[in-house]
């Protein structure tokens, strides 16, 4: 049971968009550390106003290049739910918090957050407490970025942290499509080459490594157990983040999940044909993840060996609860990069089975399971276990980081009743 995939980015990269109206922003900082750089974007909570009241700073995710804030906007305000004019309209002062590098590592972003907290401190009048969170992969970098704050004995002045479908247990990119990406890059030059890239090149960057529960470098054949497979920036990551407390402790913790809290999955079958592109160029066959000992991917150019990816012991993962497949790794398909790159190849048609898969699974935006173990993934969530201290779930399974009303509306009320 799903909605129809859609995310706060826009379409994927090599692909037109429709044009979107600038943002209404009323100033900007510009945020500079050491490695990296972002941008704040403020919108005062009213026509006229020029200092910050009650600010709620919103960090953006993981996506390529650097923030849009035109899109971003766009994709918060001009959906479903109106997120930011409602927020305003509530008497709270908005920050967009974007980065120049959205595939960096979220220890180097978190150093932007840190700015931006900061400034916001400096800018505000009166001493009304902030609140500071942001949409996926921006949850983990302001998370970090609290407790790295209280670690270090800094006053944040942050009541409330705020985590839109944030990956906190890790996020699931089908293993066969990353395979598929890193063996198309070693295998084809050309016209698109640089398109062919961008996926291999997103997957192993340091956000990616650092978010992904199971990751793989190359399109080579490999066999990989459940226990296996985590990068080592991943590993780095977390051990990061515990060193600074694992969670900020002074405020209190929120959080929405895009995906159902009862156990509904979103109707993708296990083990199952995902997609078949029999050639001529290169051939590739992909199947949905199933437990045991099962392989998801095959892949042969002419005249070279047959690549297979196999895995031992996973979860049924891409039928779980969760926020579905986001369009900036290619369209409104889970299979969307695998699609893209054999329609290319092959110079025909070839269609995906599914339209959507689990990319973010409900148990990992609540924080409340490990996104190994499959009876927790196809369980009702257990509050009592969840890191945060409240947290909504979707009534259906829908778009990762999309703007529903019903997610927006107990943001709102929540933080109205602070």
């Amino acid at each position: 049971m799903s909605k129809p995939v859609v995310s706060i980015w826009g379409t994927p990269p090599g692909s037109e968009r429709a044009a979107v109206q600038s943002a209404p922003w009323d100033t900007k900082w510009d945020l500079r550390t050491v490695s990296t750089s972002g941008t704040a974007w403020v919108f005062y909570r009213s026509p006229g106003e020029n200092v910050l009241k009650r600010p709620v700073i919103l960090a953006d995710g993981f996506a390529p290049e650097g923030t849009d804030v035109d899109v971003l906007y766009d994709g918060l305000e001009n959906g479903e739910y109106p997120f930011v004019s409602t927020l305003r309209q509530a008497g709270f002062d908005v920050i967009l918090l974007g980065f120049a590098d959205r595939t960096a590592s979220v220890l180097d972003n978190a150093e932007v957050a840190i700015q931006c907290i900061m400034r916001t401190i400096a800018e505000r009048e009166g001493d009304a407490q902030l609140t500071v969170g942001g949409f996926s992969m921006g949850g983990l970098v302001t998370r970090y970025a609290l407790a790295k704050l209280e670690r270090q004995r800094m006053q944040h002045e942050t009541a409330t942290y705020l985590s839109y479908d944030t990956p906190h247990r890790g996020a699931w990119l089908p293993l066969g499509v990353q395979a598929f990406a890193h063996f198309v890059k070693a295998h084809w030059g050309g016209e698109g080459k640089q398109l062919y890239n961008l996926y291999s090149d997103l997957i192993n960057s340091p956000a990616a490594r650092e978010m992904l529960r199971w990751h793989l470098a190359t399109g080579t054949s490999t066999t990989l157990d459940v226990a296996a497979g985590q990068d080592k920036a991943r590993t780095e990551f977390l051990g990061a983040l515990e060193r600074m407390g694992d969670w900020p402790q002074i405020p209190r913790l929120l959080g929405v999940a895009n995906g159902t809290g009862t156990g509904v999955g979103n109707d993708i079958p296990a083990d199952s044909p995902a997609m078949d592109a029999p050639g001529p160029t290169v051939a590739v066959q992909l199947r949905t993840q199933g437990e045991g000992r099962k392989t998801v991917a095959e892949m042969q150019e002419p005249g070279q060996d047959r690549v297979s990816i196999v895995t031992t012991g996973f979860p049924e993962i891409d039928g779980a609860p969760g926020g579905l497949f986001p369009e900036l790794l290619g369209g409104a398909s889970n299979f969307g990069v695998a699609n893209l790159l054999a329609n290319l190849l092959n110079g025909a048609a070839t269609q995906p089975t599914f339209n959507a898969s689990c990319f973010v699974p409900t148990i990992s935006a609540v924080a409340s399971a490990d996104i190994d173990d499959n009876d927790a993934l196809y369980g009702k969530i257990d509050a009592e276990r969840s890191d945060l201290h409240d947290f909504r779930c979707a009534t259906t399974n829908e778009g990762h980081t999309v703007i529903t009303r019903e997610l927006g509306e107990w943001i709102v009320t929540k933080l109205k009743d602070a």
